[in-house]
């Protein structure tokens, strides 16, 4: 029996992938970023990075990521971390629009999927850092095993700033600003002290290698995804001056 045809009009919404940067566009070496838009009852095409490993992190409503079979149910703030080479495909069965960040860097090797749940990790202090005004919730650390990836979020509190300042030898990275509104300094030397912007919900910033970064809240708390592409750590858990606070630039 035949299936009847379907009339899709032009203005009828479907979903929707914007690629913010590339490494090219972005001054790095590894990392992409994009995100993804489905409106309520959206289901999109499969996808694959066949030299890529990449990171979901759903900002606004929920989800399901269909990993190579396997179906994966994300709430608000969880993360999915991507094999190289997987195919997946993503659907929105309730009725307010999901979005997605979606990160991506190169890769050698396939490794497991990770479903990184935020119900749980942000109630587990083993994966919590508090710092003065601020804690960080590493949702993709160094125990799950990739190439590059390590990823989190950060929560700062009003009037607050990054300290000590920090750079890597090693890592490059992108914030991306989910709620409140503040402002982000990048740079080499202070000397050279010339990229001074507000950000706010939506913004990104790219982080090349050696730059220092510091992020200020204002009068709102200030919600962000970091991601890291390259050596894989997280800077307290490295050099352990930066969780004291009370010196002055750190290099690693």
């Amino acid at each position: 029996m035949p299936k009847p045809a379907k009339l899709i009009r032009a203005s009828d919404a479907g979903v929707v992938f914007r690629q913010r940067f590339t490494p090219q566009t972005a001054n790095l070496e590894f990392l992409s970023c994009g995100e993804f838009e489905l409106p309520p009852g959206s289901e999109s095409q499969s996808f694959s990075l066949p030299r890529q490993e990449s990171l979901l992190f759903q900002c606004q409503g929920a989800c399901q990521v269909c990993v190579d079979g396997t179906a994966y149910d994300l709430a608000v703030y969880d993360t999915l971390y991507i094999p190289r080479g997987a195919e997946f495909a993503l659907r929105n069965p309730s009725a307010e629009t999901a979005r997605l960040v979606q990160t991506a860097a190169p890769a050698q090797q396939a490794h497991p999927v990770f479903h990184g749940r935020w119900a749980e990790i942000s109630r587990r202090e083993d994966r919590i850092r508090h710092l003065k005004g601020k804690d960080v919730y590493l949702m993709f650390d160094v125990a799950e095993p990739a190439d590059k990836l390590v990823a989190g979020y950060t929560f700062f509190l009003p009037h607050q700033r990054s300290w000590p300042p920090h750079n890597h030898t090693d890592q490059e990275e992108v914030y991306v600003f989910l709620q409140g509104r503040g402002a982000m300094e990048v740079y080499e030397s202070p000397e050279s002290l010339s990229f001074v912007y507000s950000v706010s919900k939506g913004d990104l910033v790219t982080i090349p290698y050696l730059n220092y970064h510091p992020v200020f809240s204002q009068a709102e708390p200030v919600q962000f995804i970091w991601c890291i592409a390259g050596a894989r750590y997280w800077v307290g858990d490295k050099n352990k001056d930066f969780m004291k606070g009370a010196t002055g630039p750190i290099t690693t």
